[in-house]
């Protein structure tokens, strides 16, 4: 990028909120923007997860943006590669390429409230935006846990998230830390091939079948010359997902009987009553997101996968010591325990009106407007931000949302003219967050007797939309005014001694 570039936009992140902020962008008519990735291509988690079997839990034909359906899903569950090169197929089809502005890691932005922009420090330059996007994603930055001795470990180390494939794990005796959804994947991917798999389970899942098959030819030909059928699938796979809420965020015991499923799928393939016992959940279905594999549980029962119903607490040497005392040797260490979510990394690289960086605002607890804006970070959005995540449906759903809320932003800000910002105004952040923890009270994620990744360090669920996407949808159609300050220029000095008001602001009345 040149020095001292200006852009109306500044959008952080290429995967499927930045590339769908970028898209909407341009049909909004702002062709003045950057896109700004600290990696070398596209794809957001969809790069960055590469282990072996990875793919997604979510149908294809949901989990894809609704303006740029894809006839040719190869299956019903597509894998990390078809979903990066969906990725790669919108940003060429949209004419995203030369907006992207890649190997340009944000190390800092900062509010000039004189004149009202974002002053943005990458690794690969400097640059000012009247509007900032963060989507950088919940799922980005690897967690992996400060275990005491790792440094002694002569073995390999990484996460799921940052995969080595340099690194041959045939022969080799593995650990796998963690029980999530990357773990059900990588666990029946490398168990053939390893010579002992070792998984470290602090908290057993709940797991499901996942019913997976090939798309066939007839079916993605179909789609192709009939687009309404395509529309049909992704409406049908949506509805039926809607009308699940209401068990999550309502009537949780109503879930009782997708328990009693799951345990049938469990004991149909684990015999051995022990096992079964370790990977039995004690808390209600769904309160930790619901896991889909029909391979992780054979995957366990083979004769040199071993399950330690304890998390990994010491390291000594290549010997790895659980919590409940259980050694183990092993030469490789795969950490599966999630990123950080309600803490995340950029928030500490955004410096508001006040001086304050939104992890110090958010120190209590993220909260922003419709989970988009935060008080005094004027025009800067999140996609994805707190309270937008779904515990059973598609993210593209709520990604879009956003994307609407996004657009009217912009266009409300060319309505009022002149050189502005909008800044949510405190109280209204407030009441909204009220509003959705009240709502939450209820939800299994608070209910069912868990300790999940929605929840921070405070016990706060500041992660899930206790609601439908429906409802999200409908929250987020348009920005009301009245929830924002609107920031002006300061006035110029009118004589010597007197102070220009450093970004004043005014209450924004409806159709102000």
């Amino acid at each position: 990028m040149t020095e001292h570039e200006h852009v109306r936009v500044a959008v952080i992140g290429s995967g499927f909120g930045g590339l769908g902020a970028a898209v909407r962008l341009r049909r909004e008519g702002v062709t003045d923007f950057v896109v700004l990735e600290r990696a070398g291509s596209v794809g957001g988690t969809w790069r960055d997860n590469s282990y072996p079997g990875c793919a997604c839990d979510v149908p294809s034909h949901l989990y894809s943006f609704s303006f740029a359906p894809n006839p040719d899903w190869p299956r019903t569950f597509s894998g990390q590669e078809h979903i990066r090169a969906y990725l790669e197929h919108v940003t060429d089809v949209f004419g995203l390429r030369p907006h992207l502005r890649f190997d340009s890691e944000v190390k800092l932005m900062t509010w000039d409230g004189e004149n009202l922009r974002w002053e943005i420090e990458t690794s690969s330059g400097t640059l000012t935006a009247d509007i900032v996007v963060s989507a950088t994603g919940p799922l980005s930055d690897p967690k992996v846990p400060d275990v005491p001795g790792i440094e002694t470990f002569p073995g390999k180390v990484f996460h799921s998230a940052r995969w080595d494939h340099d690194y041959d794990l045939r022969g080799k005796r593995v650990a796998m830390v963690g029980t999530g959804a990357s773990a059900i994947q990588i666990v029946p991917a490398v168990q053939p091939e390893v010579e002992r798999l070792t998984v470290f389970q602090r908290t057993p899942p709940w797991v499901m079948p996942r019913v997976d098959r090939a798309i066939s030819g007839a079916e993605r030909r179909l789609h192709r010359l009939l687009p309404l059928t395509a529309q049909a699938r992704r409406g049908l796979l949506w509805g039926i997902r809607e009308l699940q809420v209401q068990a999550f965020t309502k009537r949780p015991n109503e879930l009782g009987l997708v328990e009693r499923l799951a345990k049938r799928n469990m004991t149909r393939v684990i015999k051995d009553p022990e096992l079964r016992a370790k990977l039995t959940p004690t808390y209600r279905i769904g309160c930790k997101r619901i896991l889909l594999s029909s391979t992780y549980y054979p995957a366990l029962a083979q004769p040199n996968v071993d399950v330690v119903a304890s998390g990994l607490s010491e390291i000594r040497g290549s010997t790895l010591v659980a919590a409940d005392g259980t050694e183990t040797e092993a030469d490789a260490i795969v950490f599966g325990t999630g990123f950080h979510v309600t803490d995340m990394p950029i928030a500490e690289r955004v410096v508001g009106a006040d001086g304050r960086t939104l992890a110090e605002a958010w120190s209590t607890g993220m909260k922003s407007l419709r989970g988009a804006t935060a008080a005094g970070f004027p025009n800067w959005m999140t996609v994805i931000g707190p309270n937008t995540g779904l515990g059973n449906s598609s993210m593209i759903l709520m990604i879009e949302s956003q994307l609407n809320y996004l657009a009217d932003y912009v266009r409300q800000l060319d309505v009022v003219g002149g050189r502005a910002a909008l800044d949510a105004r405190p109280g209204a952040v407030e009441a909204w967050n009220t509003r959705v923890q009240e709502r939450m009270k209820r939800t299994v994620w608070n209910t069912g007797g868990c300790t999940s990744w929605y929840l921070d360090a405070n016990g706060v669920n500041t992660t899930v939309w206790p609601g439908t996407t429906t409802e999200f949808r409908g929250a987020t159609r348009r920005v009301d005014l009245a929830e924002y300050d609107l920031l002006r220029p300061p006035a110029p000095d009118p004589a010597p001694g007197h102070r220009a008001d450093g970004g004043r602001k005014k209450k924004l009345e409806a159709g102000a």
